[in-house]
């Protein structure tokens, strides 16, 4: 027996702290599940910054697919003119 006695240990030890990570994860992860995603502000402040994002989204759909292709193709002149702009500045 005292020559398993080493080995022995150090499988205790290993299933010690094994056991100790997955009870410590346990934990951790119950404490995620009782939190909404309207409890915390982060949270909140993303979804109104996707909104907005959504609403600005629909603008630019609207001006690209409407009827009217030459105001397209204006809307168009003026961001390669801004580009051009930007180009020379840099």
């Amino acid at each position: 027996m005292i020559e398993f006695a080493p080995f022995l240990m150090i499988v205790l030890i290993v299933a010690i702290v094994s056991f100790t990570r997955l009870q410590r994860a346990r934990l951790d992860a119950g404490k995620d599940v009782g939190r909404r995603p309207q409890d915390d502000p982060d949270a909140q402040r993303l979804q109104g910054e996707i909104r907005q994002m959504k609403d600005r989204i629909a603008v630019l759909e609207r001006i690209v697919t409407d009827g009217d292709h030459t105001r397209g193709i204006a809307l168009q002149r003026e961001i390669e003119a801004l580009r051009d702009a930007r180009g020379g500045a840099e």
